[in-house]
């Protein structure tokens, strides 16, 4: 990415949105936008506007951060072995932005694959589903018939 691509993103995202998403910070639990939201809908990437979660796939985790049991589509995320703070993770990306997501876990719930995808509010924005079809995403009504 150069910097003009950079200094566009910094212009378009707040500074968490960009730290998290760019620089694979994370935001602080219970205190991020769609930790509790309940609302029926999509989460796509911030930067990117791919599609990546579905609110059908959504649970309380209790881990203050979205939560979620699968991606929509398996081909828009990329995981990635992350170091970092002395454990061994499973970083997640969304395929086209490359922008950071959050963890994958294995303590989902277990009727449902067991996995738990901890997402960051900041790299996902939440499209209800009244709004999809104005918003361009019609075509993922159908996760919701």
């Amino acid at each position: 990415m150069g910097n003009r691509d950079k200094s566009e993103l910094k212009s378009k995202l707040t500074e968490l949105q960009y730290r998290v998403t760019q620089e694979s910070g994370t935001e602080r639990p219970f205190d991020n936008e769609y930790w509790d939201n309940k609302r029926e809908g999509i989460y796509v990437d911030v930067v990117s506007g791919e599609v990546l979660f579905s609110s059908k796939d959504k649970f309380d985790s209790g881990s203050g951060w979205p939560s979620f049991t699968k991606p929509v589509e398996e081909s828009g995320i990329v995981e990635k072995k992350d170091s970092s703070l002395g454990m061994t993770r499973t970083e997640v990306r969304s395929k086209a932005g490359d922008s950071h997501l959050g963890h994958v876990f294995e303590d989902g719930p277990s009727d449902k694959g067991g996995l738990r995808y901890c997402i960051n509010s900041a790299s996902l924005r939440f499209i209800p589903k009244e709004e999809m079809e104005q918003e361009g995403y019609g075509k993922y009504l159908k996760l919701f018939e």
